[in-house]
């Protein structure tokens, strides 16, 4: 699975690893849509993505802020190998690949370094529809 690190300037979760890209869709704009345009502006690149489920989050992230979101997933399947990054330093820091597993293993040990909802995710990784 590919994970990024936010940015650490973002205005909460800076520096902390989440899944690869939120949709976070325009007024109107269709969710895969939102999900292919915040891959390429957020890492640079393009994908062919597979809506695969829904879920429900609420996290403290921060700041006294709270996020209680209905999200959308979506898949894509790609080769690291052949697969360039052109990442937006506003958006993300880094990027890395990793099994479900050591993510969790991980953010067990050290949850800080995890965005809270991507601790989510990866509590309930069984139940998703994108497990794989």
């Amino acid at each position: 699975m590919l994970i990024q690190r936010r940015a650490v300037g973002k205005y909460h979760c800076g520096g902390q690893w989440a899944n690869a890209c939120c949709t976070h869709p325009d007024w109107g704009e269709d969710a895969g849509a939102s999900a292919r345009r915040r891959l390429r502006e957020e890492l640079g690149v393009e994908l062919d993505l597979s809506e695969v489920g829904v879920t429900t989050y609420r996290a403290e992230v921060g700041g006294g802020l709270i996020e209680h979101e209905r999200v959308r997933l979506f898949r894509g399947d790609a080769n690291r190998e052949a697969l360039h990054f052109d990442l937006n330093p506003l958006e993300v820091s880094e990027v890395r690949w990793a099994s479900p597993a050591a993510l969790s293993e991980e953010a067990a040990a050290h949850p800080n370094r995890f965005a809270p909802w991507f601790r989510i995710y990866l509590d309930r990784w069984a139940e998703l529809p994108v497990a794989v």
